[in-house]
């Protein structure tokens, strides 16, 4: 009876086994140059802001901050645009962000499903008034580097190059279904892997979760592979699983359908909480009012991010982000009247469903910036790990054909 499972098991760890092998080759190479420029993409934030430190910190931060109406106002007649959000940091020595569009991007019609643009932002020292940098065309060494790699984990550069390489299909999109499929097969690989790593006997599990330094290079090659992408498992899994999403629209809705937020697109939008405009034709309140009121409803240390209403119906938006190093991602919303400051929406992400919350957090789940920058220490190592396995892995392979040969020649 024994050996009959045993020899069950055989079989089905050798099937997963020639499934890890296959995709593993199969996607190799793609898995290397994707995983390697996310290592390198995973503090982007951080590497642009070391770039240009003057977009973002102040040398020298005032003492009073200007009414953020005084701002918009000093802005939007510099820029001969119209201010559409603002950026507001916690920290008194920030730099505000400051988002403008022209008239000619207003005028231009947003198209159904997409988000609208966010126009030119423009760093603003709060205490002057003076607009000390465009942070969306400031160019330098390490934002170009960070823009190649994005356009290499995205669409292996593919979008640099304007003559289409296969029929009609645009480069871009070709780029992104070769990077798609490949991360597919990644992690079906990291799936079976899984798998294969389980030990036949419970008791020798040990042996799988440490490294033996002391053998030969071949040994201390497999124990790399295994033990470095067991530890890693999860984040891997989280990584592949949420990556093919922006390649395949299939994919995009399969998982959305997968945590129930699917919305078709014949699905009614929520409607924009809307503010009462009042008889007496007050005038709206200040930046800072809404901040006040927002403050009392999210009681936590944090920067905001206030969207300007569209028009005299609309309500203002505020999002709010926790800061820290294990500040989450997700940031919590209030929409306010823009007459009285009275919340007219929320949405605190904590109180949010938790299939919601995932859905919500794809994107976090995929840089690794869930949790700051705690996880983002967490994610470089794994995409390291990541981009280390193809190579492991193939060894591993090389190294078995190499004793397949050897027997069957001593069997001649």
């Amino acid at each position: 009876m024994g050996s009959s499972k045993n020899s069950r098991w055989a079989k089905v760890r050798k099937l997963f086994n020639d499934v890890h092998l296959w995709c593993g080759l199969a996607s190799g190479l793609i898995v290397i140059v994707v995983c390697f420029s996310g290592t390198a993409y995973v503090f982007n934030t951080e590497i642009r802001e070391m770039a240009s430190p003057q977009l973002y910190t102040l040398s020298e931060p005032g003492t009073t901050v200007l009414p953020a109406a005084e701002i918009i106002r000093m802005v939007e007649e510099h820029t001969n645009g119209k201010v559409q959000n603002l950026k507001i940091p916690h920290k008194g020595d920030r730099a505000w962000h400051v988002s403008v569009k022209s008239k000619a991007e207003r005028a231009e019609p947003q198209r159904p499903g997409t988000r609208p643009s966010p126009g030119t932002v423009y760093a603003v020292n709060p205490y002057t008034g003076e607009i000390v940098g465009n942070v969306s065309a400031e160019k330098n060494g390490a934002t170009e580097f960070m823009r190649s790699m994005f356009s290499l984990h995205r669409w292996l550069l593919l979008d640099r190059i304007e003559e289409p390489i296969f029929g009609e299909l645009p480069n871009r999109q070709l780029g992104s279904y070769i990077t798609g499929t490949a991360t597919i097969l990644f992690t079906i690989g990291v799936l079976t892997g899984l798998i294969i790593w389980f030990p036949q006997k419970l008791k020798t599990w040990r042996q799988g979760l440490k490294i033996k330094w002391n053998a030969n290079w071949k040994r201390v090659n497999h124990d790399l592979h295994n033990t470095l992408a067991f530890y890693s498992l999860i984040f891997l899994f989280l990584m592949g699983v949420t990556g093919p999403q922006w390649s395949f629209p299939w994919y995009r809705e399969g998982l959305q359908k997968t945590l129930g937020t699917y919305r078709g697109e014949d699905a009614p939008r929520p409607k924009p909480a809307k503010s009462t405009i009042p008889d007496d034709g007050a005038d709206p309140l200040s930046i800072e009012q809404y901040i006040a009121a927002a403050s009392s409803v999210l009681s936590y240390d944090g920067d905001y991010t206030i969207t300007l209403p569209r028009d005299s119906a609309a309500a203002v938006v505020l999002a709010k982000n926790k800061i820290g190093f294990f500040a989450p991602a997700a940031p919590d919303r209030i929409s306010l009247d823009q007459y009285t400051a009275a919340v007219v929406d929320k949405e605190i992400f904590r109180d949010k469903p938790f299939n919601e919350r995932i859905a919500g957090s794809i994107k976090a789940l995929h840089l690794g910036d869930v949790y700051g920058t705690f996880t983002k220490i967490i994610y470089f190592f794994a995409c390291l790990v990541a981009t280390s396995l193809p190579v492991t892995g193939t060894l591993i392979w090389i190294n078995k054909l190499k004793k397949k040969r050897k027997k069957a020649r001593r069997k001649e």
